[in-house]
């Protein structure tokens, strides 16, 4: 999941003080299902070597797919398919990178770049090697519909382009030039060897498509600064420059990059959702459900190093995997069905939930609300956004919040390509909330090594899990 995402979904509103109610008979059982150790042993399952970064598509990420529809099945939960069980299958290409090496030249020094600390080939490169020239591109964006273009009086063919990831303005009119695949498109056209994102620090990311002979990557702002050098000017100043401006700042730069990437590509690979449900008791509406899901994957094992996902996404999936024990085991259920759903491919551009919901699993005609939990493994407190057709239920979850951890809720009202997978549901009109717990994230731990069971509090788990069981129970019962 992308982090700018956290903020930029959530408007807060500050919550009236209200008494806390306790958990009503019909929804005890369930809740004291809930448990913190059972949540951390899901991630610590989930992020292990065992399970390799449970990238979609390898063979790891199947196997973790596989040991989860087990535990829905040992919890009594309804399968989605006849033939494919709890399994949701869909085609995931994707590619493992095994080595990459990174010479800088510039005109005043010569780099030997180290992976991971300075800089990292993008996940879905092609395998090759190329040397030339550097030309700084700004954002990257070629968008001459709305009078802006990085790429205006520069010949980057045979050269590496480098940009930040961001856009002049925030307004939704930017949304298509800020996804990953239509950088790499707008690049590769012009010619380039490969566009590098300069980045605070490297971060493993998957989400693109392959282009034979074109080798994307990723340097630390560190890193960029040394190349910028040779103008006067670091990383900093030139970010600070195009948002003050929002007009283009390219250069031509002095700089020479000798890159070299081994990859393996699976272009047939199959991906996974994993999901299952709880019946409803009204003949009538038992084919409407409420979802909940959580994206299930990470970034895999590449260049021998673990990726684990362990906050992103293992405490989400742990969380809807709670909440799916306690709604099969409490006996009373609700009039809807409760559908819950394990999603792959979220971060190479919410794949899986767009699978999903363009296939939406037979047993259900509609789905009346999704609700979405993406990192919440650290903190003390939940912050939550709603879209606007959900809002009237908001007496509703402060009456689910048993623990009083509900820090916030503020009102999502679009969705752009770092919105993860609430997206799909979104374009369909699905009502919304959106789950996070609200600490501060260790440095170098997002899409980083460092994102391991280590950084988990277990309790904010299970508060959450114990809310999302109360009031999905809530609005199923609706």
């Amino acid at each position: 999941m992308a982090r700018s995402s956290l903020l930029s979904l959530l408007v807060a509103s500050a919550l009236p003080l209200l008494a806390i109610e306790p958990v009503e008979a019909r929804l005890q059982k369930g809740w004291q299902t809930v448990s913190a150790e059972s949540a951390m042993a899901t991630v610590k399952t989930l992020a292990s070597p065992t399970y390799g970064g449970r990238m979609t598509g390898q063979p790891t990420y199947t196997a973790a797919a596989q040991w989860a529809a087990s535990q829905f099945k040992a919890w009594g939960l309804k399968p989605i398919d006849a033939k494919e069980g709890y399994l949701q299958p869909y085609p995931a290409p994707h590619s493992v990178v095994d080595q990459a090496i990174l010479e800088i030249i510039t005109p005043k020094e010569r780099i030997n770049a180290q992976v991971l600390a300075d800089f990292l080939p993008m996940l879905f490169s092609d395998s090759g090697h190329a040397k030339g020239g550097t030309a700084f591109v700004g954002w990257g964006i070629h968008a001459p519909e709305l009078g802006y273009d990085d790429y205006a009086g520069l010949d980057v063919k045979g050269k590496f382009v480098l940009c930040f990831r961001g856009t002049p303005e925030r307004d939704p009119k930017w949304v298509e030039h800020d996804e990953h695949r239509t950088r790499m498109r707008v690049a590769h056209a012009k010619g380039a060897l490969g566009l590098i994102y300069i980045y605070p620090e490297v971060l493993a990311n998957p989400n693109g498509d392959r282009i034979a002979g074109f080798l994307p990557a990723m340097i630390s702002e560190a890193m960029a600064s040394r190349i910028l050098a040779e103008k006067n000017l670091t990383a900093t100043e030139l970010k600070q420059r195009l948002r003050d401006t929002k007009r283009p700042a390219s250069l031509e730069l002095g700089t020479v990059l000798d890159l070299t990437v081994k990859t393996r590509y699976f272009p047939k690979a199959l991906g996974y959702n994993i999901a299952g449900y709880v019946e409803g008791t009204d003949p009538a509406l038992k084919q409407e459900c409420v979802v909940l899901g959580a994206h299930f994957d990470s970034e895999g094992e590449h260049l021998g190093i673990l990726f684990p996902g362990a906050d992103d996404n293992a405490s989400g999936s742990a969380v809807v995997m709670e909440a799916a024990r306690a709604m099969a085991r409490n006996g009373d259920r609700p009039k809807r069905s409760v559908l819950f759903v394990l999603f792959g491919s979220e971060e190479q551009g919410s794949q899986g939930s767009a699978q999903f919901m363009a296939h939406l699993p037979s047993p259900f005609s509609k789905v009346t609300a999704m609700l979405n939990f993406d990192m919440e493994g650290v903190g003390t407190k939940a912050s939550i956004s709603l879209t606007p057709a959900l809002e009237p239920t908001k007496p509703l979850l402060q009456k689910a919040d048993a623990a009083g951890i509900v820090a916030n809720i503020g009102t999502t009202r679009s969705v752009g390509n770092r919105s993860g997978d609430i997206v799909p549901f979104f374009l369909k009109g699905v009502p919304i909330g959106s789950f996070y717990s609200n600490g501060e994230r260790p440095l170098h731990s997002y899409h980083l090594p460092g994102d391991n069971p280590t950084i988990i509090q277990p309790k904010i788990m299970e508060d959450i899990a114990r809310l999302a069981f109360r009031y999905s129970f809530y609005l199923a019962d609706q």
